[in-house]
């Protein structure tokens, strides 16, 4: 099966596409997958890395064509706040549960969840469902995140290695210290 293994964003890409495929928010989230295109051709997308891919993006296959990355309708739900102080304090409480959103410039959108649905019409939200492609904040930024935990992690390794030998400096330097003070 032909592989994809590059990813050319939005409107860096000129070619017709030999087919289209449309995924919704988590299989735009993908380092390896089986795909079949609207137009049937099979592919499997391959990257080194899982990119957030959006709306308009396309993936180059090896032999450089090209398949058209469309973001498919999903059942959301778009929540309105009296002004846009209150919709900040919504997006609070839903940043705060780590709840994937979208903002729009009225509204906040998030996949349809009851409990959710609940807390912020108990917040005096209004809530209209509509279905849309699911694109939310920091889609990109959270693969970003993700590279930057992992560039934290492999950080604070080095960090945490650092300090085991301050420790053991720290440790001489009392024992020697001990030593003195007899």
């Amino acid at each position: 099966m032909i592989r994809a293994t590059k990813v050319l964003g939005q409107h860096r890409w000129t070619q017709a596409a030999a087919d289209t495929v449309v995924l919704d928010f988590d299989d735009r989230h993908r380092r390896r997958m089986a795909m079949t295109g609207t137009r049937g051709l099979e592919f499997l997308l391959d990257l080194e890395n899982a990119v957030a891919l959006r709306g308009g993006d396309a993936l180059v296959l090896e032999d450089g064509r090209l398949i058209e990355v469309v973001a498919a309708a999903e059942p959301l739900i778009e929540i309105r706040g009296v002004d846009p102080l209150h919709l900040v304090r919504i997006a609070w409480h839903l940043g705060n549960r780590h709840l994937p959103t979208q903002i729009m410039p009225k509204g906040l959108r998030i996949r349809r969840d009851h409990v959710i649905e609940a807390m912020v019409k108990g917040l005096g939200a209004r809530i209209i469902e509509i279905e849309a492609p699911f694109d939310p904040e920091g889609g990109a930024y959270a693969q970003a995140s993700h590279d930057h935990a992992a560039h934290h992690h492999g950080h604070g390794h080095d960090h945490h290695h650092h300090d085991e030998h301050c420790d053991h400096d720290h440790h001489h330097h009392d024992h020697s210290h001990a030593h003195d003070h007899k």
